[in-house]
């Protein structure tokens, strides 16, 4: 069978859909990836083409093809502790004001690292005495594909490559026999990392307010006044003087809240004193 090759009408179709449903901007320049990430879809459920795809996604009972669509396309590399520079200033800010409750909203975690990462810095912060045992941390994502394989928490051994021996040896479980090269997060960390599906776009319920709010690598996927309002809207729940992250290569977004740049990607919620 031949590859689908995804026309015009199509992409058009399946990207507004996308659009008005959960936010996600596709231009043009995007069709290839729709493609390549959507095309084995297809094969799988035997259809003809991606006007049949399009179809399916735009019914009323599509069986649940919508989320499956989303996750594909929004399916991309994580690994443990990304972009360290912001893991160092979480540490040198908590070491600083020691805090004795802390909430961390992980709000697009994707499969987990992020937020298993930021546990590992606070199990450590803990174990110095730098914070207070009452803390946590909650990661959101809209695919519910990603959500179940974080709560399982089980990682192929090189997305930790950026993780030390120590913390290795502490925090996580090797596999062995027919689970050698997968590693397992230890329940003392789990424990402290709840997950939950959110999309973004649309108004958040109260889940309560947050200390710092990570929000990385998940703006390239809206255009300039979804991320806005996206920015905006994740920012109402961090409380005044929280630090909030983004990725370091998505630059400041506009958005009516106002924020002190701390470093590249990272900043504190209010105006500068």
């Amino acid at each position: 069978m031949s590859i689908p090759q995804l026309c015009d009408d199509s992409f058009s179709r399946i990207a507004s859909l996308m659009h008005s449903a959960v936010g996600l901007s596709f231009s043009q320049s995007k069709k290839p990836l729709m493609n390549s990430r959507l095309a084995g879809r297809l094969q799988q459920l035997g259809l003809r083409g991606f006007e049949d795809y399009a179809a399916l996604l735009e019914s009323a009972d599509d069986g649940g093809e919508f989320q499956v669509a989303v996750d594909l396309l929004t399916t991309n590399e994580t690994y443990f502790f990304r972009e360290p520079a912001h893991f160092a200033l979480l540490q040198s800010e908590l070491q600083r004001s020691r805090p004795q409750r802390l909430a961390v909203w992980s709000a697009a975690s994707s499969f987990g690292d992020e937020a298993y990462s930021t546990a590992m810095l606070l199990s450590d912060l803990q174990a110095q005495g730098s914070i207070g045992g009452d803390w946590s941390i909650l990661g959101t994502d809209i695919s519910e594909r990603v959500l179940q394989s974080a709560v399982q928490a089980i990682y192929p051994a090189e997305r930790l490559r950026e993780v030390s021996d120590q913390r290795l040896k502490r925090y996580c479980l090797r596999g062995e026999a027919e689970s050698e090269g997968l590693v397992q997060i230890r329940e003392s960390v789990r424990s402290h990392v709840r997950f939950g599906q959110l999309n973004l776009c649309m108004p958040i319920d109260d889940i309560g307010t947050f200390d710092v709010v990570f929000l990385r690598n998940v703006l390239i996927y809206f255009d300039p006044p979804t991320k806005s309002a996206v920015v905006d809207r994740v920012l109402s729940r961090l409380r005044p003087g929280g630090l909030f992250f983004l990725g370091t290569a998505e630059g400041r977004v506009p958005c009516n809240t106002p924020l002190t740049v701390l470093a590249p990607g990272a900043y504190r919620k209010g105006p500068a004193k």
